[in-house]
């Protein structure tokens, strides 16, 4: 099994700043694609940003300028830099991971959730 832990979320004013971390344990070959999304209430889970191991990124523009994604391949950890947070940032923060848990097999696992919430 593979378990995906996070970690860092919080409440902070608008303007202000967090970092969720999220590490990976368990049987793992490998990861692929490491990750963030969220949900905010009355929402569809969407996408926050990702990156393979290679260092590929992928942002959407509603986060762009203001949130880092980041990896450390060797902890099989990911990290997501919170900047110039706004109150539409407010949700539930979901890790995410493309494992190889066997040669030629991949699953996606998600961690449990860390609240964001900005205040205005």
């Amino acid at each position: 099994q593979v378990q995906l832990v996070e970690s860092g979320g919080g409440l902070v004013q608008a303007g202000g700043s967090l970092r969720l971390s999220c590490a990976a344990s368990g049987r793992i070959l490998g990861i692929n694609r490491m990750g963030w999304y969220r949900q905010a209430p009355g929402k569809q889970r969407e996408l926050v940003a990702t990156v393979t191991s290679g260092g590929t990124t992928n942002v959407p523009d509603s986060v762009k300028g203001r949130f880092t994604v980041s990896r450390d391949n060797a902890k099989n950890a990911v990290y997501l830099q919170m900047n110039s947070l706004k109150p539409e940032d407010t949700a539930v923060y979901y890790c995410n991971a493309e494992v190889s848990v066997a040669l030629f097999r991949w699953n996606d696992y998600w961690g449990q959730g860390t609240q964001v919430t900005v205040s205005s």
